[in-house]
């Protein structure tokens, strides 16, 4: 039997709500049971995705886990981490659950800390949380050093393509979502495999969606992961590109015109203005030995100058512009006034 919401976290949760795991499964044999059996009663449903593993974890799950709660999928190709937790979310959203909390099997997180992500959940103050692996020294002293620069660099990246600028470690995959909020992504445009996390934050940043961060203590034993860094060094920085010219489109240009949209755009004229003169006249001055005059020098200099000031001013609104205003509310209320469920589709 389920815990009510009031009962398992605090009052003014005055509801019970249904939670799922989504577990994807591809060689974590070793670590998947473990994993299970120290999920508490706080979750109503476990979905192991059997992402056409060698290792067959679906047929290890079912031979060796009596726990009622489980339920294996199997997808018959292998299509990522990405494909496999949205076959999760779609099995959880199709049978009614109302929060959506994503683990990894291969044991480096602790299901103990899910009941702290599903809370803001259920409290109405976000609708997508994650841990945080960057909020205490000591685990960030005991990660791997190339792991930890690598995450470094990818959530600075994610920063920019998401506008999620208060999310100190964007790539992790300890997730909780809202299955209302899950209803509205477009799953068959989110990237399947290891650009997933940071694919799903650019479709909630399109929702304007609240996202929060919640400190996380990880564990590195003798887990592999199958992500290679090389691999994500040379896809992820033009998947983050285009999510972030089409952000920066969808949010200033398309869907609203503001004093942000045009700091940007005189910026960026003032800006190229400013570099393509200056770059010729020095190609010019240098050709022909003659010194250039601080007429053309002021002429080069301050376009650039007040193109990287309206630049700033424009970052500065973007970072400020977060999105602070759960959005599973609206929609819930939305579908309150309208029994048809329609809601506006996203990008």
């Amino acid at each position: 039997m389920a815990l009510s919401a009031r009962s398992r976290y605090r009052p003014g949760m005055e509801t019970e709500r249904s939670v799922a795991v989504v577990i994807p499964c591809y060689r974590v044999t070793a670590h998947v049971l473990d994993v299970i059996a120290r999920i508490g009663p706080w979750c109503d449903r476990v979905y192991c995705v059997d992402d056409a593993c060698p290792d067959r974890s679906g047929d290890h799950i079912e031979a060796h886990c009596t726990d009622p709660r489980v339920r294996v999928l199997r997808r018959e190709a292998n299509g990522g981490v990405g494909a496999a937790t949205m076959t999760g979310y779609q099995a959880g959203i199709d049978e009614g659950m109302d929060v959506l909390v994503k683990i990894d099997g291969d044991g480096q997180m602790d299901p103990a800390f899910a009941p702290r992500l599903v809370a803001p959940i259920l409290l109405g103050e976000a609708d997508y949380t994650k841990g945080n692996r960057f909020f205490s020294p000591a685990t960030v002293a005991a990660m791997p050093p190339l792991r930890l620069v690598g995450n470094a660099g990818l959530s600075f990246m994610t920063k920019l393509s998401t506008g999620y600028w208060d999310l100190m470690d964007p790539t992790n995959g300890y997730t909780a979502l809202h299955a209302a909020v899950a209803r509205e992504l477009p799953f068959d445009r989110i990237h399947p495999r290891y650009f997933f996390e940071s694919d799903v934050l650019f479709r909630l940043a399109t929702l304007r969606a609240r996202v929060v961060e919640l400190p996380l203590v990880a564990t590195y034993a003798d887990e592999r992961s199958n992500l290679s860094e090389l691999n994500a060094l040379l896809t992820f920085p033009p998947l983050h590109a285009r999510n972030f010219v089409k952000r920066i489109f969808y949010g200033y240009f398309l869907r609203n015109f503001s004093a942000a949209s045009l700091s940007l755009v005189i910026g960026l004229g003032f800006l190229a203005f400013g570099v393509s003169f200056g770059s010729v006249s020095w190609a010019t001055s240098s050709s022909t030995q003659t010194p250039s005059t601080a007429g053309t020098v002021m002429l080069a200099g301050l376009p650039v100058f007040l193109g990287i000031q309206l630049l700033l001013s424009f970052l500065q609104h973007d970072v400020a512009s977060v999105p602070r205003d759960p959005l599973h509310r609206r929609i819930e209320d939305v579908r309150i006034t309208h029994p048809s469920g329609a809601t506006p589709g996203t990008p």
